[in-house]
């Protein structure tokens, strides 16, 4: 450890990244315990202080009258210079407490971890290892912005297991989340100083504070206009229209009013007023942050930026999803929208872009929009054919049967009624009488890196998980599965919002299914390199 550590609110060039990634200790924004809690804590104590201020005052000065304000007293026995001097006094402990926090608060980024140092009567120490960095997220609160600052949050596999720095400066926020994924993917040399940010940190306070409210979630140096997915503001708006929440609470709304029309009793709008104004609150909050969404694919993964007050940017390495699914709920079936989902190891502690968990990659999306984020997380199975080379440099003319025939599936498995020639393994007619709808399109395929699952008629569910993440099959028969013939096939992934198994399957086809599925992902764990995606690479 440093004597003297430097602090973390550098400019915004590389260079200052790899400055604070050099594996000594060094300290946050100046402004980080301002905005981690004092202006709130200021503010509880003024409020407090107006609500309390006469039993307050009457516990330090016994002889103070029942009747009358503190402040008139203050001022009548010519106390004024004392009170201010009490202000004071509390002002000066509050500095010295955020200030030594802010001392104490220390990091460091080494090739291996990210270690993180605070407290002052009790001390923590939260290290974070490189290679198990399941996503990177910038958070910038509205109040941090007008400052410049930006929370970097390190998400890790496990239950509050992330690593946190708040706060520091908003270009060495991005740029140390860079160079962590740098560090991370196993290039070999640190990148050149970006020109444009060495330019920008030049600039004035102003115009860098405007320039960071009106820039884009997503680097366009990091990720090209080609590979970004953007929200549609009307279908977002049809889709919150048309999602089940709505349709609650319009029936709520229904039997409110049938029930004062057949009553005459409005004690209905006890309860129906409340619950208007948390579905407003809601819908308000799901479209505030769904605003100026963006996906894109960049060197360093999948990069996903949302909100338009307080605004949020995260990154996922290669290989940190575990599974994803496919959705589209029955209201969604006319427009063709769809929803799709991922199972993570890691959780950032933001809510995402549809004001839910982290986990929902893309809120609304037509067909096109669903296939171009797939390509983005499953470029391995989904990259050629968008007409670009694959990640091995081979061209769509010469893709493989096994690439082909999994697109195929894919799309087949989205919208198909199910058949014996769509590349599935349906379940079998007497499985009707378990799932009256869905038994065509209740099925499995293996492709080329992923296992896929479909299931759903009414609500429809693609579930894809990539082979190298499986983490282990399982195959079981109940009491009603094993007269039938039937059994359920469950793919073990991360937890998550995903349940990544298909019941009423014929018993032979799982036991096939499971014996297969044993295999390949035995063999594509043993191959897997996305842990260190750009090890072979060097940077200039």
């Amino acid at each position: 450890m440093t004597d003297s550590p430097s602090s973390g609110n550098g400019t915004s060039g590389s260079g200052a990244a790899a400055h604070l990634a050099d594996g000594e200790w060094h300290r946050l924004h100046p402004a980080s315990p301002l905005l981690k809690g004092g202006i709130a804590l200021i503010a509880i104590l003024g409020v407090v202080l107006a609500n309390m201020r006469e039993r307050i005052f009457d516990l330090f000065v016994p002889t103070f009258p029942q009747e009358g304000d503190p402040v008139d007293y203050i001022v009548n026995h010519g106390l004024i210079g004392w009170a201010l001097v009490a202000v004071a006094v509390v002002l000066i402990v509050l500095i010295i407490g955020f200030y030594a926090s802010w001392r104490m608060h220390l990091f460091r980024i080494t090739d291996e971890v990210v270690e993180v140092r605070s407290g002052i009567l009790f001390r923590t120490n939260r290290k974070a290892r490189l290679d198990r960095i399941q996503g990177i997220n910038i958070i910038r609160p509205f109040f941090a912005r007008l400052f410049g600052a930006a929370k970097l949050e390190i998400n890790q596999a496990g239950q509050d297991a992330n690593v946190q720095l708040s706060y520091l400066s908003s270009g060495a926020a991005d740029n140390l989340r860079r160079e962590i994924l740098r560090l991370a993917s196993g290039t070999r040399e640190t990148r050149a100083e970006n020109a444009a940010a060495s330019a920008a940190a030049g600039s004035s306070v102003i115009e860098r504070r405007v320039s960071e409210f009106l820039a884009p979630e997503l680097d366009p140096d990091a990720a090209p206009p080609e590979s970004v997915v953007k929200l549609d503001l009307g279908r977002l708006i049809g889709s919150m229209a048309l999602s089940g929440s709505t349709v609650f609470l319009l029936i709520v709304v229904a039997a409110a009013i049938a029930w004062i029309a057949t009553t005459g009793n409005f004690l209905a709008l006890l309860f129906a007023i409340p619950g208007a104004i948390g579905f407003g609150s809601y819908y308000v909050r799901r479209f505030t942050k769904s605003l100026r969404y963006s996906i894109a694919g960049t060197p360093d993964g999948i990069r996903v930026g949302f909100g338009l007050l307080s605004t949020s940017n995260e990154t996922l390495p290669p290989g940190r999803i575990h599974s994803v699914q496919v959705s589209q709920p029955l209201l969604w079936r006319g427009p063709g929208w769809w929803e799709i989902k991922v199972n993570r190891a890691g959780h950032s502690s933001t809510k995402g872009a549809d004001g839910q968990a982290n986990t929902t990659i893309l809120p609304v999306g037509d067909r096109n929009d669903v296939r171009r984020v797939l390509e983005l997380m499953l470029p391995e199975l989904l990259a050629q054919a968008s007409g670009d080379p694959a990640p091995g440099g081979s061209t769509p003319s010469g893709e493989p049967d096994a690439i082909r025939s999994a697109i195929n599936v894919i799309e087949s498995g989205l919208e198909s009624p199910g058949g014996p020639d769509d590349g599935f393994t349906n379940s079998p007619r007497r499985a009707a009488v378990l799932r009256w709808f869905s038994w065509r399109r209740n099925g499995f395929a293996i492709t080329e890196g992923s296992l896929v699952l479909r299931k759903g008629a009414i609500w429809r569910q693609l579930v894809i998980v990539p082979q190298p993440r499986l983490q282990s099959v399982s195959m079981h028969q109940g009491p009603l599965l094993r007269p039938l013939g039937l059994a359920t096939v469950h793919l073990h992934t991360v937890s998550g919002p995903i349940s990544a198994d298909i019941g009423a399957i014929d018993r032979d086809a799982a036991i096939q299914f499971f014996e297969d599925v044993a295999r390949v992902a035995v063999s594509a764990a043993q191959s897997d390199t996305t842990h260190r995606w750009r090890s072979g690479e060097a940077t200039a």
